[in-house]
């Protein structure tokens, strides 16, 4: 992993926003489009909201979460509910969301018709991922019940998930999904998480799940 360490919590809010817009910028000059990937909780919110005021072309740009909690968004908990209040808002507010729920069914029935409208805004331009301190990142716990299934070379784009430290069951993006992506940032903060990512460059996946993507990964640290 390329780690990279900022003297302060706002600087590097400030300098990975920055990257991520220059980063959209380009491949929407060579490509006409781009797609972001983005993580749900708090650590980002700060990151969304410098992101949301950058004068860019968002009108090409397609935003998906790395994973999205099976609750409605108008929950506290959906992170799409984050996602409309922090980062698709002003300039940005022009982006187009691609969901990954559905109202009124179960993961497995919403399964199809989500891949489906995910699948023409792969692969992934600029992916920016969290890490929780058991080193899982999107919903990709250790221990959760399609870990497995979700790391395997050949594994869907989305896989269903439920894990004990989860609590809701969550829709992912898998392994082969976020490798795949063309820029990779982490975001991380404070000394537990970065000994945590330091820790799952030794560890295999199934035990560090964000170990998946490490390789490739620019990994955004300040205390």
């Amino acid at each position: 992993m390329n780690f990279h360490e900022y003297p302060d919590r706002d600087f590097l809010h400030l300098r990975l926003a920055d990257r991520i817009a220059g980063q959209l910028a380009e491949f929407i000059r060579r490509d006409g489009r781009a797609t972001l990937s983005v993580p749900g909780g708090a650590t980002p919110g700060p990151v969304f909201d410098i992101l949301s005021g950058v004068d860019l072309d968002w009108g090409l740009v397609s935003v998906v979460l790395n994973d999205e909690r099976w609750v409605p968004e108008t929950s506290e908990r959906s992170n799409t509910h984050l996602l409309r209040e922090r980062l698709l808002k002003g300039r940005a507010a022009k982006a187009r969301l691609i969901p990954l729920y559905k109202p009124g069914a179960e993961p497995e029935e919403a399964l199809a018709e989500l891949e489906e409208g995910l699948r023409p805004h792969l692969p992934i331009s600029v992916l920016l991922l969290g890490m929780g301190g058991d080193m899982h990142t999107a919903s990709l716990f250790p221990g959760a019940d399609r870990l497995a299934e979700a790391l395997a070379p050949d594994a869907p784009l989305l896989l269903p998930m439920r894990a004990e430290a989860a609590v809701e069951p969550r829709i992912t993006l898998t392994a082969p999904v976020l490798r795949a992506a063309i820029q990779i940032h982490v975001l991380i903060t404070g000394a537990a998480k970065r000994e945590a990512v330091e820790r799952a460059a030794g560890l295999p996946p199934e035990q560090a799940p964000i170990r998946a993507v490490l390789d490739q990964a620019d990994v955004h640290w300040a205390e």
